[in-house]
């Protein structure tokens, strides 16, 4: 039936996400979803919202939930745009503020529904390639371009790349809009939004789905200049006019504010995450500097594919990336609890003997 679509369907090669398999007793270390729950004042506002006002509509332009972002990072609500998840709102941003004559520039190997988007709108792109040591070199993106984007810490690398070099790129780009998709800089990165006052073309992409648990609810957010603002209200009321709910609202104002939850889960995450890199590379694996909430990691003598049909046979899940061929060696593996981590050496221990 594939001769009623349109045309631009049939050139789509859409995102594939990680899987979420329904399998008993399964160790899950393949989404970067975070392995604590979400902050009980979380759980206390969603019951609040169970109530007969469901059969209104949310507020379209979720100011509650503006302003508690805005009081976390010191900014206006003005500043700050909401979405249905950092990928529609990413999706929004391509098309209000990325669809230029010039090609819009990011890594080749990186969030891979940044080159989905581009095929959906119809933008132009090039794709510069990381160095060998798999980091973003700034200087490759001093030249013409209609936008850039690109994630830090990048995925599924899980490098960072240092705000001083974020802010030499935006010296050099000031005539078109600088993205950075920070999905999981607060496992320890320097979020950008530090300088969203001094650059007018930057915007800086959010979600709840990781350092705040809410994967579940679907919620993300973007900050920078109200003119970028605009642009994105402009696109999404043109498409949705209530992207976010009730429950996703209140939810979401309730995990940005408890910031003490906040930071002790994100620091439960980094710790298990320096356990678990010390017990790869005491297995031989070579594990890329990781600034997220997952690893990326490469052993000399297994291929990555191998290594993850194996896990998978003892109920543990890591997600493999068959391209770019570049890529194909490593295993991305979520940083769960320290027990699961524990059990994933201890396959992986069996496996290599």
């Amino acid at each position: 039936m594939s001769r009623y679509w349109s045309p631009v369907v049939h050139e789509l090669t859409p995102y594939v996400p990680g899987e979420q398999p329904k399998l008993a007793n399964l160790v899950k270390l393949n989404t970067n979803e975070n392995p604590y729950g979400p902050s009980p004042k979380v759980l206390e506002a969603l019951r609040a919202e169970a109530a007969d006002t469901l059969r209104l509509y949310p507020d379209p332009s979720g100011e509650k939930l503006k302003q508690a972002v805005a009081d976390f990072y010191g900014v206006t609500p003005r500043q700050v745009f909401v979405g249905n998840g950092s990928d529609e709102v990413l999706g929004h941003t391509f098309l209000a503020l990325l669809k230029h004559d010039l090609p819009l520039l990011f890594p080749d190997i990186t969030y891979s529904f940044y080159p989905v988007y581009c095929g959906l709108y119809g933008i132009a792109s090039r794709q510069l390639p990381l160095t060998e040591s798999f980091e973003i070199c700034v200087d490759d993106y001093f030249q013409p371009n209609g936008g850039i984007i690109f994630p830090n810490p990048n995925a599924p690398t899980g490098r960072l790349l240092a705000l001083g070099e974020i802010e030499r790129l935006l010296q050099a780009n000031r005539d078109s809009v600088v993205v950075i998709d920070e999905a999981y800089i607060d496992f320890g990165g320097e979020s950008a939004v530090a300088l969203v006052d001094r650059y007018p073309q930057l915007l800086v992409i959010h979600t709840l789905s990781k350092s705040r648990s809410l994967a579940g609810l679907r919620v993300g957010y973007a900050i920078g200049h109200p003119d970028l603002i605009e642009a994105l209200d402009r696109v999404k009321d043109s498409f949705n006019s209530y992207p976010l709910d009730r429950f996703a609202l209140a939810g979401g104002a309730a995990a940005v504010a408890d910031r003490a939850y906040f930071a002790e889960t994100c620091a439960k995450v980094i710790a298990t995450r320096t356990h678990l890199v010390a017990d790869l590379e005491a297995l031989g694996f070579e594990v890329l500097p990781s600034a997220a909430n997952f690893v990326f990691a490469r052993h000399p003598a297994h291929e990555g594919a191998a290594l993850t049909a194996k896990l998978r046979e003892r109920s543990i899940i890591v997600r493999h990336f068959k391209n770019p061929v570049r890529i194909a060696p490593f295993l991305r593996i979520t940083v769960g609890t320290d027990a699961q981590c524990a059990a994933l050496v201890a396959a992986l221990r069996e496996i290599l003997s």
